[in-house]
């Protein structure tokens, strides 16, 4: 499907970072090149070419716009994708039609232009273009034009990605990702999976009480069989909406991986779940730190202390800096008010970070902990409690959708509910 792509309001100049409901499916693997006139699109290009999304893109930057184009492909095959920057009308259909002559079929073509004009749009929908965008362009506008053209209409959503993880060991981040991946499947109704990624401490089975056969090891030691059937069978279902791909939770093998050996997995869930939760354990190594940077929004779960508000800080840099084009991680304070312990205020927090937590967890020893040992969240336990409704506030904030509305009973719902209990 062609689109015509112009600047929404939240797309500003200075590049800054898109909207929040911006959700911009990762790109496959496929070969990009561009042929910029202006060495500030060419800047740009080269700025989405750094980008998450376009991680598996493999992308080349040449400068003489369209006459460049046409020579290069002269005697060299084209590309999955060109990208062509041009800055008149005639120049755009006669170069179009001189490209055609040496384009091989399939190619598809991103036109950047400065005229804002339907009938020139509809030129090019007649030569077969498959976006055209209005200069000037930032990083995340063509990031957002060549991942949409590998996104049918018609497909299914591809699943977003959050990923948890705590800023310190025990600061309760997988206890935070279950209840906030409940409150996503059970109050939002939205399909969703828990990965548990902690393979030797990993938690999340005793917490939904599955004990399952099979589980993440699984899919990571046999790379080879990773599909959406062979996934399936690893999931273990815990509610209607909510699945788990549990860690074996063994110390019989040693789980040591090389940077890239979850990505099929992830691939792979991406495209049969809405929602997919990461329990990211609290290490530092290459597929940790590769699973949070490709994840489409971060949690950190951090305690009010010293080493935590550093941690954070640390994390906060790190992601900022390697996702530009996406929106900052999110952070909430977990563990708040255990008696006797100095803490650092929210505020002091705030102020260090440069961003509010979204919620402040307050220290329930008795729930939390009858909820770790009974197998349950504590909506379970707790259904009113406010803390219930933080981890619902988390879920919207991270998915950004409203809670799911639930039908209005009359004022004699609660009489006859009660005769029926008697029947």
């Amino acid at each position: 499907m062609i689109s015509y792509s112009r600047q929404t309001p939240e797309q500003q100049p200075d590049g800054s970072s898109p909207s929040t409901e911006d959700h911009i499916a990762p790109a496959p693997r496929v070969s990009v090149q561009a042929f910029c006139e202006t060495v500030e699109t060419a800047a740009a290009v080269q700025s989405a070419g750094e980008d998450r999304r376009l991680g598996k893109a493999h992308l080349k930057i040449q400068m003489g716009g369209m006459a460049a184009a046409i020579e290069a492909y002269r005697s060299a095959p084209t590309p999955n994708v060109i990208i062509l920057e041009t800055e008149g009308r005639n120049d755009i259909l006669l170069g179009l039609d001189q490209l055609a002559t040496v384009c091989d079929a399939g190619t598809r073509v991103i036109v950047i232009g400065k005229i804002n004009d339907v009938t020139l749009y509809r030129e090019l929908v007649r030569r077969g273009v498959s976006d055209y965008v209005i200069a000037p362009v930032t990083a995340i506008d063509v990031v957002r034009s060549v991942c949409n053209l590998f996104s049918a209409p018609e497909a299914k959503a591809v699943g977003r990605i959050i990923a948890v993880v705590g800023a310190k060991g025990g600061v309760g981040s997988s206890t935070v990702a279950h209840n906030v991946a409940w409150a996503i499947a059970r109050d939002l109704a939205l399909d969703s999976v828990v990965a548990d990624l902690d393979l030797a401490f990993g938690t999340a089975g005793l917490d939904y009480n599955q004990d399952p056969p099979q589980g993440i090891a699984d899919a990571v030691f046999s790379p080879d069989r990773v599909d959406t059937a062979f996934m399936d069978r690893l999931l273990s279902k815990c509610t209607d909406h909510l699945s788990l791909l549990a860690a074996p939770a063994t110390l019989d093998r040693v789980y040591d991986f090389g940077a890239d050996a979850f990505d099929s997995i992830f691939d792979t869930l991406r495209t049969t779940m809405p929602c997919i939760v990461l329990d990211v354990p609290h290490q530092w190594s290459g597929w940790t730190k590769r699973a949070l940077i490709a994840a489409d929004d971060i949690l950190i779960v951090a305690a009010p202390d010293l080493a935590n508000l550093r941690n954070t800080k640390n994390l906060f840099d790190l992601l900022k800096a390697s996702r530009p084009n996406d929106r900052a991680p999110l952070y909430c304070l977990n563990q708040v008010g255990i008696p006797k312990r100095p803490e650092i205020p929210a505020s002091e927090f705030a102020k260090a970070i440069e961003s509010q937590p979204i919620a402040s967890i307050p220290f329930e020893p008795q729930m939390f902990g009858s909820a770790a040992n009974n197998g349950q969240m504590i909506a379970e336990i707790s259904a009113n409690h406010r803390t219930t409704e933080m981890f619902l506030q988390i879920a919207q904030r991270l998915t950004g959708r409203g809670e799911t509305k639930k039908p209005k009973g009359s004022f004699l719902s609660p009489l006859i509910d009660k005769l029926r209990a008697k029947n």
